[in-house]
């Protein structure tokens, strides 16, 4: 009978399993220091478990039985086996918002170097290897955090890094994302600027004063694109102005394939990954609550028609609703609706739950709607 490892991710979570003369068998440890326990360690037989980048004391490897794996680190400016989702501040970590070079210093632009050195499609195997484990890790975290809300809860936002701090549809986004976090979604987008910016934004501010996200566009306008000095430092002001209630929170998921642009400090949490494709995919494979899509160009155009695939075939067993913001840019400007609509109605695209409309309160409706 096949069962799940008990997947055990810090020493906290280690101590109480530490019986003298217990025998643990079938967990898997992820980046734990065992030797902050070596002495109780050591009482203790491990069989049939997996250590993910552990450090292990010497005296502890004999309790360790030949049923177990033992994957080891290899050196890496990023931890192949992240045991969490990370944070703004991990991501960050060495970036002085007061001095505008320290971005090059941070965690993230570190493992971007490497990334750009050792090459975007890299021949190392032992690179090749590092961020398949690393993406896993990203992928099972991910995961362990999403099985806390109901699936049909979790709803993305789409659109394009270019969208200006300054636009008014960037302040519809984060309004719509402020007011359906509150209602319970967990708000999910690609991590970066523009309206993914204006998704976690929109997050970040849920149990506040609405009048409080306007204050805060009002300073961010002050850098409106992700290359202009002060994007980020900005950010970092509105989030110590209005630190955000903990029990709202949202998931960037972002990619060092597009490195250049910064990923957004107001999720809450942050699942970056190496491999674009699995990110791609897999954001909108846990977008079962539903996609807005803002404007945006051809990676959201891509994105449309990889949903609607989804939806046509019922994938996940449902098909979800496609919300889409800007009349006049689906409709003329980048007429897509017109064809999915099309489509739909000639039968050559199935289970389309399609909306059209420039109102946030619309929008919401369309989500919220029984479908």
């Amino acid at each position: 009978m096949n069962r799940n490892y008990v997947e055990i991710e810090s020493v906290e979570a280690l101590g109480p399993l530490l019986a003298k003369g217990a025998i643990l068998r079938h967990y898997a440890f992820q980046s734990v220091d065992f030797e902050v326990v070596a002495n109780e360690a050591t009482e203790v037989t491990y069989t049939d478990c997996i250590f993910f980048g552990c450090k292990i004391p010497e005296k502890m490897r004999p309790r360790i039985d030949a049923n177990c794996y033992i994957f080891p680190l290899l050196p890496r400016p990023y931890n192949m086996f992240v045991p969490k989702l990370y944070s703004a501040e991990q991501l960050y970590a060495g970036y002085d918002p007061a001095h505008e070079d320290s971005i090059k210093d941070c965690f993230d632009s570190k493992v971007y170097a490497h990334y750009l050195a050792k090459g975007k499609s890299a021949s190392d195997i032992g690179e090749t290897l590092s961020r398949s484990l690393h993406d896993h890790s990203i992928s099972d975290a991910l995961h362990d955090m999403l099985s806390e809300y109901d699936e049909r809860d979790v709803v993305a936002v789409m659109g394009g890094h270019s969208l200006l701090r300054a636009d008014a549809v960037y302040t519809d986004v984060a309004r719509l994302s402020k007011r359906l976090t509150e209602r319970g979604r967990l708000m999910v987008s690609g991590g970066g600027p523009g309206a993914m910016e204006a998704t976690h934004l929109g997050a970040w501010f849920a149990g506040r004063d609405e009048e409080e996200l306007l204050q805060a566009v009002t300073i961010l306008k002050a850098a409106p694109r992700f290359e202009d000095k002060g994007w980020l430092a900005l950010a970092f002001e509105v989030m110590a102005r209005y630190p955000r209630c903990e029990k709202y929170r949202s998931i960037g998921i972002p990619t060092w394939f597009y490195g250049h642009e910064p990923a957004t400090p107001f999720a809450s949490h942050i699942a970056k990954y190496f491999d674009n494709s699995i990110r791609e995919d897999g954001l909108l494979a846990i977008a079962k609550g539903g996609v807005v899509y803002s404007p945006g160009s051809a990676g959201t155009m891509q994105e449309i028609f990889q949903d609607a695939a989804q939806n046509h075939y019922k994938t996940f067993g449902f098909a979800s609703p496609m919300v889409f913001l800007g009349k006049d840019y689906w409709s003329r400007q980048m007429p897509v609706y017109p064809l999915l609509e099309s489509l739909h109605t000639a039968g050559r695209y199935k289970n389309l739950i399609l909306t059209l409309t420039d109102s946030v309160d619309e929008a919401i409706e369309a989500l919220e709607s029984e479908w």
